[in-house]
């Protein structure tokens, strides 16, 4: 009798354990109901993967967060996930049917895709919360059609979905106020001792930039940022590494009335000296018929750098549908670039330029350095003051990268080689082979596109640029 107890004992057992997994199983391996909107499918699947729990300012901590040492851990990892990604925004536009941000979209569907999240140690926790393939491919479906729809580009078949977009089309332009705006940003009377324009520091026929550490201003003062290039500089969402312009007109009136770089006192300065020129006065009248004014002159200057896309890159040639246009080599770079999750960042029309990315995500840049931090280094904290803001920039667009050197807001990486290499490093924490190297360097070469219907080129020999003493 106590035998046929204990083995009806052990069947109970064995058929609780194995319920127990079957329900682990279905639990987790289920979607979503299909009758659902994919925005709220995606909502679900979010919310049950506990991505709130991490990735928001004020997350929704588990009751084991106010353990002894479980807590400390889940409250490390929550302010560690804040610190990469805020989704608050993205979750409200899905629940509002707001119109998502094209980064927080090209980082859910990455991280999915490659079911880093949620971490093991919270869905052996929270049952049902593992990312499927299932869920993933919801993800991705619903990655692809915001596309579609948002960039109306014409992709077609699997390059529609892809995270990294072409130019098609020029920005619509006042032709009158393109040709002033050309004239002013050549004009070296914006500066005040008439030597600097906006082209010494972003030349046309050096890839928008001066190929210097940091640029130089009136009386040789240098400056403390790598200037950016000027070329398609429309597509970003806000102007400078700091993100302090919101426009194109708003980042035209910086320089001239900044003590290291043009250093006039004032517009009304710099038009009393534009008013002595009767033909250019003329000219600026017949457009702007109240005259020279701060905001006419940035005005001039914005439609003109609206002009300075580079499309019919070879890569946008092989987006739009033309096989031959990339190499072997060259593809698989570009695979490489979306495997590391620089996609995500460096995503859209200028591959980036959409967001505030942190410098140093997966290590710390700037203990690694070698330099002294200087109050550039702190990024957008500059003009928010908010701690996760320090040593946040702005992602610069990747278009005409090979023209651009030296890279990063310092300027401390003179070739292409360099930045990709530690970039992997500091932003994904992968070394990357000799041969990997090389492959995503090709790819950036095609990223090279064409202005006024030629060719971008640089006038300066790549490699030779000395990196200017700044200490």
């Amino acid at each position: 009798m106590k035998r046929l107890l204990r083995n009806l004992l052990i069947v109970a057992l064995a058929l609780v354990v194995v319920l127990f997994v079957i329900y682990r199983v279905v639990l987790s391996s289920s979607t979503p109901n299909e009758e659902l909107t994919l925005d709220a499918r995606v909502t679900a699947i979010l919310e049950g993967g506990g991505c709130i729990s991490c990735h928001t300012a004020n997350p929704e901590l588990p009751f084991y967060a106010n353990l002894p040492v479980a807590g400390k851990l889940v409250k490390q990892d929550a302010a560690d996930g804040y610190r990469a990604f805020d989704i608050a925004p993205l979750m409200e536009a899905l629940m509002t049917g707001a119109e998502p941000h094209v980064i927080d979209v090209a980082k859910v569907e990455k991280v999915a895709l490659d079911k880093r999240m949620p971490m093991a140690k919270y869905y052996l926790v929270h049952w049902g919360s593992q990312m499927t393939d299932a869920k993933a491919s919801i993800i991705a479906e619903w990655a692809r059609d915001f596309r579609v729809a948002y960039y109306n580009d014409g992709l077609e078949g699997e390059r529609a979905g892809e995270p990294v977009r072409p130019i098609v089309a020029m920005p619509e332009v006042d032709v009158r106020k393109v040709k002033l705006g050309f004239e002013l940003f050549h004009d070296t009377r914006l500066s005040v001792d008439n030597t600097v324009s906006c082209a010494s520091c972003h030349a046309l026929d050096t890839g928008g930039v001066d190929n210097h550490q940091y640029s130089h201003g009136v009386e040789e003062r240098m400056g403390g940022v790598n200037a950016p290039t000027v070329y398609n500089a429309v597509y970003n969402f806000v102007q400078f590494w700091d993100g302090r312009a919101m426009t194109l007109a708003a980042q035209a009136a910086g320089p001239p009335l900044n003590p290291v770089e043009m250093a006039s006192t004032s517009f009304d300065e710099i038009i009393a000296k534009l008013q002595e020129d009767k033909l250019f006065v003329d000219a600026f009248n017949a457009v702007y018929p109240d005259g020279l004014t701060e905001a006419n002159i940035t005005n001039a200057i914005e439609e003109f750098e609206r002009t300075l896309v580079t499309p019919n890159s070879q890569f946008d040639k092989w987006l739009l549908g033309d096989d031959t246009a990339l190499t072997a080599e060259e593809l698989r770079g570009y695979e490489l670039f979306k495997e590391h999750g620089c996609a995500t960042c460096h995503a859209g029309i200028n591959l980036g330029g959409e967001s505030y990315e942190l410098m140093g995500l997966r290590r710390h840049y700037f203990a690694e350095r070698g330099m002294e931090l200087t109050e550039e280094d702190n990024g957008r904290y500059k003009e928010t003051k908010e701690e996760r803001d320090r040593h946040r920039f702005k992602t610069p667009g990747l278009r005409n990268v090979a023209l651009t050197w030296p890279y990063y807001h310092d300027g401390t990486r003179v070739t292409m080689d360099e930045a990709v290499r530690d970039m992997a490093l500091y932003q994904c924490d992968v070394e990357l082979a000799d041969a990997d190297v090389e492959a995503v360097v090709a790819f950036l070469h095609t990223l090279t596109g064409e202005y006024n219907g030629a060719k971008l080129t640089n006038k300066n020999e790549y490699g030779v640029v000395i990196v200017d003493d700044h200490n």
